[in-house]
This record gives C-alpha cells, sequence and structure tokens, in this order.
C-alpha cells in the first residue's frame, strides 16, 4: 500500500506557498518507509513517535524497530508488525518538563 499526501502549508508559513510532498509505504504490515520526516520523539518495540512534515505520526504494533534513519533526506523505516498508524497535528513544545524549568 502506498499512501501519497500533499498539503498546501501557506496558512502555516508566512512566506509564499510551501508544497508538502510525504510518502508512507506500507509493505505487508511488516515494514513501513516514511518520507518528510523531521525528527523521532520517542520509541520502543510497541509505539514510534515521530515529527513530520505534516504531522506527528504515531505507529503502534509489536517488536518495532527503527531499522533506517535518515535525517539528510528525512527518510525512516521501521520494522516489525504493524497494527496501526495515526495523525496528530502539532503540539506546541514545552518547557522541557521539570528538568527543562529547573536547567533553564
Amino acid at each position: 500500500m502506498i499512501v501519497e499526501e500533499k498539503r498546501n502549508m501557506s496558512d502555516n508559513i508566512n512566506s509564499s506557498n510551501v508544497e508538502v510532498l510525504q510518502n508512507l509505504i506500507l509493505e505487508n504490515r511488516e515494514k513501513i518507509n516514511v518520507s518528510g520526516v523531521n525528527d523521532v520523539l520517542s520509541f520502543d518495540d510497541q509505539v514510534v513517535i515521530m515529527e513530520t512534515e505534516l504531522g506527528l505520526l504515531t505507529i503502534k504494533g509489536e517488536n518495532l524497530k527503527i531499522n533506517k534513519l535518515n535525517i539528510d533526506t528525512t527518510e525512516v523505516i521501521v520494522e516489525g508488525r504493524i497494527n496501526n498508524l495515526a495523525y496528530s497535528e502539532h503540539q506546541a513544545k514545552s518547557e522541557g518538563g521539570i528538568f527543562g524549568k529547573i536547567f533553564k
């Protein structure tokens, strides 16, 4: 299954129209290739959360592992049993919790 999403980001950016292209390539629910990844926020063997150009992407499953992480090409490959993919909007970055406030 290949999912390709385009979104005009002119509402979120003060410059001219910027078109964002993100690809999700899911192979047999065992491997997913995601482009347009800015950062991997957290991961374990059941949940991977990444910040993408189009929002936060949460991947849930079993025995998940990040097989490839390339910041230059903004590509991430996750392998394991993939049960759920979900997007959510970007959230405002916090101060880093209690440690962020202490070590400010």
